[in-house]
């Protein structure tokens, strides 16, 4: 079983920045995928970037320019660096995890509360 513990977040004016970290903990695979969703009210779970072992990156259109995903594969530790923040990034910031391999493996986070007031 695989932990998923956020820390970050909170509330901040629109152009601020914030970074949520997420450190994962139990029987980690070695090939793996971390990164971030995010739910907004009345609004469906959606992708906002994802980093793999050796460093791919992938973002939402949404989100590309302005966040920036990194992982430290010692550490197995995934940061969400946030900047230029629009009210509509406001959200609950899950963290993920995902195995690759033969069979795949999906594991999230608590979630933890960005707010972005305009």
């Amino acid at each position: 079983q695989v932990q998923l513990v956020e820390s970050g977040g909170g509330l901040v004016q629109a152009g601020g920045s914030l970074r949520l970290s997420c450190a994962a903990s139990g029987s980690i695979f070695g090939f793996n995928s971390m990164g971030w969703y995010r739910q907004a009210p009345g609004k469906q779970r959606e992708l906002v970037g994802h980093i793999t072992v050796g460093g791919s990156t992938n973002y939402a259109d949404s989100v590309k320019g302005r966040f920036t995903i990194s992982r430290d594969n010692a550490k197995n530790t995934v940061t969400l660096q946030m900047n230029s923040l629009k009210p509509e990034d406001t959200a609950v910031y899950y963290c993920h995890m995902f195995t690759i391999g033969a069979i795949r493996y999906d594991y999230w986070g608590q979630g933890t509360q960005v707010t972005v007031s305009s």
